[in-house]
């Protein structure tokens, strides 16, 4: 079968067992805990996504996709920006929460120097500055810091 990302919140401060417990799986996981403590996303097959729920049915929520008929998977380049951008280690990084359309606003773009060079996203303005929004599609959106508009080109496509 194949493998996507899927996204889960996690409940109660319960983060450390489940990255324990998908170690001792051997599921692939990324867990944002610096940036998102209540995040966790799998690398998986249907199956074991639904086994890995299954057995932590009081400790996880599942985002599904528009339709709520099963677990939304994550395309593996916005996992990718994502993972980037949340673990670039920079400051004036900020979660804004559960991914919005209101942070589609504008063309999507592509940084092309510094710390974040690759990242795409959208720009937004946020407390007077321009900043990239880097999101996966209905489960988080994060901004960075302040990235100079010469650091940016239109994304293609």
């Amino acid at each position: 079968m194949d493998n996507h990302w899927y996204a889960l919140k996690v409940y109660y401060n319960r983060i450390q067992p489940l990255i324990a417990d998908c170690i001792a799986s051997g599921l692939e996981y990324f867990a944002p805990v610096e940036v998102i403590k209540s995040l966790l996303f799998l690398h998986c097959d249907k199956s074991a996504m639904a086994s890995f729920v299954v057995n932590h049915r009081k400790q996880v929520w599942v985002y599904y996709n528009s339709e709520r008929t099963q677990a939304a998977e994550i395309p593996d380049r916005e996992m990718e920006v994502f993972r980037f951008v949340v673990t670039a280690g920079h400051d004036g990084l900020e979660v804004l929460g559960d991914d919005r359309p209101e942070y589609h606003v504008g063309e999507r773009v592509v940084v092309t120097d510094g710390p974040f060079k690759g990242a795409e996203g959208y720009i937004k303005r946020i407390k007077r500055d321009r900043r990239l929004i880097v999101s996966i599609n209905g489960v988080v959106a994060v901004a960075t810091a302040y990235i100079h508009p010469s650091l940016l080109r239109k994304a293609e496509g």
